[in-house]
This record gives structure tokens, sequence and C-alpha cells, in this order.
């Protein structure tokens, strides 16, 4: 069996037998899986969170059922979560679910970019696994994860109908996070980056661009808010310079999201007499729950929103060097994911 592990910041093929499989388990064989933002920091930055697994947008059958699983079947198509939480601790019962001890604790085994890998009792019995509909590709499941945390991020900052809404970072969780403010009502939204490739991806959606190294975002936001400023602000990346942006382009009472994932020790200078006196709020989001994860399956299985177009690259597992590579470089890619057929 063939996985993929992060040793010393380098990505790692690894031949290896399952993990022991008892009968409370269900071992899934890996059809898709996307490579994501907290992938790539585990591999050419400086990740702060406890697992270094990577793989954690699997989509992929079912082959073998655990004798005490009633629940599923041989040959059901699922998608896996790997972090569950226990929804019943004081985190769980205060709606922080991502926070929850059992949340940062569980995983699937060995990883997601796996061949073959073993979900354990505690995600199949805390909604860790959702069967897919037939209108939905395993290509399509592997985006679940990534826009299930956009769906947590816009819900608590609570986008209105009529926002103007700032998207700092063209990747796939802001094209995710566009879609999802154009589906919500957002009035004018404009997105920010320096890949010329990505934002030309996003023009079709009609909404405005810009170009870090050729044009001025306050100049932009200026001009489109008459003066006021974003309601909303979109951190889609772990940039200090995007934060920065962010405090200077949201209007006094806006919002800011961070949703990119930062270096470990990435500081920022913040004057907290500005923050108080504009009465900014500043909201971060970490992941995703159950709750999401099934808003965003609906949302893909009745075609509310058409996530495949962000696909721009499909790898082998074993050209998975290659597919981080191309994440990460991200010169002409999108989403890229790692298949196994």
């Amino acid at each position: 069996m063939l996985s993929v592990k992060v040793v010393h910041n380098k990505i790692t093929l690894v031949e290896s037998e399952l993990p022991y499989f008892t009968d409370d388990e269900l071992l899934v064989r890996m059809h898709s899986c996307g490579i994501c933002g907290s992938d790539l920091e585990k591999v050419y930055g400086n990740y702060g969170m406890k697992s270094l697994r990577v793989g954690h947008e699997p989509a992929g059958h079912v082959i073998k059922v655990g004798k005490n699983i009633k629940k599923f079947h041989e040959g059901d198509r699922v998608f896996v979560h790997h972090h569950v939480s226990c929804y019943s601790c004081r985190y769980c019962l205060q709606g922080n679910y991502t926070m929850c001890t059992n949340y940062q604790n569980s995983n699937i085994e060995p990883c997601g970019l796996s061949e073959q890998f073993i979900v354990p009792k505690w995600n199949i019995e805390h909604g860790g696994v959702l069967k897919l509909p037939e209108s939905v590709s395993y290509d399509e499941a592997a985006l679940i994860e990534p826009f299930a945390c956009c769906i947590r991020g816009l819900n608590k900052i609570s986008i209105k109908h009529g926002d103007n809404v700032a998207i700092l970072g063209a990747g796939p969780t802001g094209v995710m996070h566009m879609l999802l403010a154009k589906f919500w009502g957002a009035n004018n939204i404009v997105v920010s980056d320096i890949n010329q490739f990505r934002l030309k991806f996003v023009e079709k959606y009609s909404v405005t661009t810009v170009n870090l190294n050729q044009d001025n975002l306050n100049d932009v936001i200026k001009e489109i808010t008459k003066n006021i400023g974003t309601d909303v602000t979109i951190l889609a990346t772990g940039s200090i310079k995007a934060f920065e942006s962010a405090l200077k382009i949201t209007r006094r009472g806006g919002k800011i999201l961070l949703f990119g994932v930062p270096s470990v020790g990435s500081k920022f200078d913040l004057d907290l007499n500005s923050i108080y006196s504009n009465e900014q709020i500043i909201i971060p989001s970490y992941g995703a729950s159950e709750i999401e994860t099934n808003q965003a399956l609906s949302l893909m299985s009745d075609k509310s929103i058409d996530l495949l177009p962000l696909v721009t690259h499909r790898f082998q597992i074993k050209e998975s060097r290659d597919a981080f590579k191309c994440a990460h470089e991200a010169s002409e890619a999108m989403k890229v994911l790692i298949v196994t057929s």
C-alpha cells in the first residue's frame, strides 16, 4: 500500500502494510484527495497545529466493513472527514467544534493521501463519514472539506445581502469564498492576488480583480465603496501583508475573516486603539465540523454551486512530489488532486 508522509519538510512515498483492522472500523479505497493549503504549510512553511499528516480531503469507496458496523456497506461511495468532534464537551456545546479535544486528536489511518485507509470507530459514530449521491463524483467530493471550511468561516462573519466584500487570495478557497458570497447575495466582490493565472480564472465570475503587482488595492476599494471600505474582508491567505491590507480597506465596524493558514511566529505590530476606535471585528476560522460538511455536500449535490471547474490538475499518488510542487508554485494551477484511478 502506497501512502504519503512529510519527513523533514519533504514529501516521502511509503510502502507499508495497513494498520490492524477491527470489527468497529471501515476500510476505504481512496479515489481522489485534494492538496490543501495546510498540507502545503506542513511541507513548505511552519505549520502550527499538532498533526503533520497530509491528505484530509479524501473520497473513495468502502472495501471492507467491520462486523459491528451496520450503517455502511461494501461499495458505498463516501467522503471521510479526518477530524471529528464529540458534540458534548464545553467547546462543542458553545459551538466551538474545532476546539474540541477529540477533534484535534482524531484522524484516519495512516492518512487521506494513501491508496487505502482505515476509518476508526470514533469518526464513524460521530458523523465523520458521508455517503455520496451519484450526482457527486469523487473529484467533487474531494472538495467537500475545504468548501465546508469556507462555509463555516462565512457563517461566523454572517455575510448580509448587499455587503461589499474583498477576498485577499485567489486560490481554491478564495474562489470558494467568492462563490459563496455571490450565492448569499453580496454586492460588489473584489478578489486580489499576485498570481495572474488565478486572477484570470476568477474574472469569468464577473467580479473585480486586482493584481497587487500592478494595481493599488486601497484605491480600488475606495472607488467601489465610495470611500467607505468593505463590509467584509476575507483573508484566504496567511500573508501578514494581506492582514495589514485588510485593516486598511475594511470599513469602520466591518469584519475581517482570518481564514488562510499563517506560519507559526507570524507577528504584526497592531494598533489596538485603531481597532477599538473603528470597532473592526477580527474573526479567525479554522476547520469545519459535521454540520458544515453536510451543508457543503447539499450545495454540491443539488448543483447550487459548481466547484468542479476549480480542479485543474490530477496526479497519480506515485506522482505526489510533483503534485505538491504544482500546488505550491501554482503558476497555472487552482485545485490539485491526487488520485488512484
